[in-house]
């Protein structure tokens, strides 16, 4: 006769409770759980800080003043993805634990405690990689986490187009794509789409004409065209095809410049298509390729229709460390109070120097796009998206670039 399954101690059955019951959770009570779970556990006392829309701060979501995320220990340990602990003569230890779902940075927990031992650092840790799934799985079915990470009123259209936007970061072992966009309050007609399936990146930054609702709409149209032209199994070109013909045919007036690309995960090899938007750029060992993805654009995505022609379909094999940045004009158009120009060198600059430093990818266009918003004192007068596509096999021998 098989040995009876082991009792539970009481840790595990607090984490099993959390499990079973998370799925019925009250966003509301999520901090709670936590607090208890490290108290019943001896472990101190816990908040949870979620980030905040823009990425400038940590927002406790029991209340309370939020946190700077330049600056502070908190903010490290979310920028970096690392734990940090500080000690304290009057506090003793406080731990700051990073939250995290995949490749998307919520937040962070933060313990405060007499003592931490190797076992209470694994139960929190694991207590954070749980706390992320349910936040996440609460996130798109209660407004409480959207009204808590807002420092602002959302306009219209930027309520409805971040309705249609994918998280902000994608990963695997051998490439992440990650973008940001802004004014996060007020959008018009950017939008950003990236996915991952059978080992291709699928990717998409998409500039609709106006700055209103429409403008909006037409976004919003133009991704769910393409994500069930993609779906449906529909090549890059077909897919272009039918984004042209669901504008033309619910929105004739209105037209959106666009990448369209897919990367092949394994081997590094790039199609794309430019609908009538500044080209992609390409950093190579901390240099800007010069013209390596620049070609005569097509017509913007819903004019396309108007021609006979297939869409021109580019390809390109990227190197290993090679990152790809696609934007829309309103990073490099980005006017100062004086009248300059955020321009073309300082964009990749920025990046260029990021990388050199090592910072990662979701990282590097956090501050990027803050920079952007303090040379325009944070009044942008056009959306500005920007995504990067970092390409890093880990394969030994993995084929190289021309």
């Amino acid at each position: 006769m098989a040995d009876a399954t082991p009792p539970l101690n009481h840790g595990e059955r607090l984490l099993d409770e959390f499990l079973t019951t998370g799925c019925t959770l009250d966003p509301r009570d999520v901090p709670a759980i936590a607090q208890r779970y490290t108290r019943e556990l001896g472990m101190g006392s816990s908040v949870v800080y979620l980030t905040d829309i823009q990425q400038y701060r940590l927002v406790p979501i029991s209340g309370g003043p939020s946190l700077p995320i330049g600056g502070t220990v908190a903010g490290w340990a979310f920028r970096t993805g690392t734990l940090r602990v500080v000690e304290d003569d009057e506090t003793g230890l406080t731990a700051w634990f990073p939250l995290t779902d995949g490749a998307v940075r919520l937040g962070v927990l933060c313990l405060r405690a007499e003592r931490l031992d190797h076992a209470a650092l694994r139960r929190c840790r694991m207590l954070a990689s749980l706390l992320a799934m349910v936040i996440t799985s609460k996130r798109d079915t209660s407004d409480s986490y959207a009204r808590g990470t807002r420092a602002d009123t959302m306009s219209l259209p930027a309520e409805m187009l971040r309705a249609f936007l994918p998280p902000r970061t994608l990963r695997t072992r051998r490439v992440v794509s990650t973008a940001v966009l802004e004014p996060a309050y007020d959008l018009g007609g950017d939008a950003f789409d990236h996915s991952l399936a059978d080992g291709v990146l699928h990717a998409a930054v998409l500039d609709a004409m106006g700055h209103d609702l429409a403008s909006g709409l037409t976004a919003a149209v133009a991704l769910a065209a393409g994500r069930n032209a993609r779906r449906n199994g529909a090549e890059l070109s077909a897919l272009a095809g039918i984004i042209d013909d669901c504008l033309q045919g619910w929105l004739p007036d209105r037209f959106a410049t666009g990448i369209l690309l897919r990367l092949d995960v394994a081997d590094g090899v790039l199609h794309w298509i430019n609908c009538g938007h500044p080209a992609p750029l390409l950093i190579r060992d901390q240099h800007v390729v010069t013209d390596a993805l620049a070609h005569l654009p097509e017509p913007p995505l819903g004019l396309g229709a108007l021609g006979d022609a297939a869409r021109a379909v580019r390809t390109f094999r990227l190197r290993p460390g090679d990152r790809l940045l696609l934007y829309t004009d309103g990073v490099t158009e980005a006017r100062g109070v004086g009248g300059e120009l955020f321009g073309l060198e300082r964009f990749t600059d920025f990046v260029i120097r990021a990388t050199a430093a090592g910072e990662e990818a979701p990282e590097a266009l956090r501050r990027l796009i803050h920079a952007i918003l303090a040379h325009q004192n944070n009044e942008l007068s056009d959306d500005a998206t920007i995504m990067m596509i970092e390409w890093q096999p880990t394969v030994p021998g993995g084929p190289a670039g021309p």
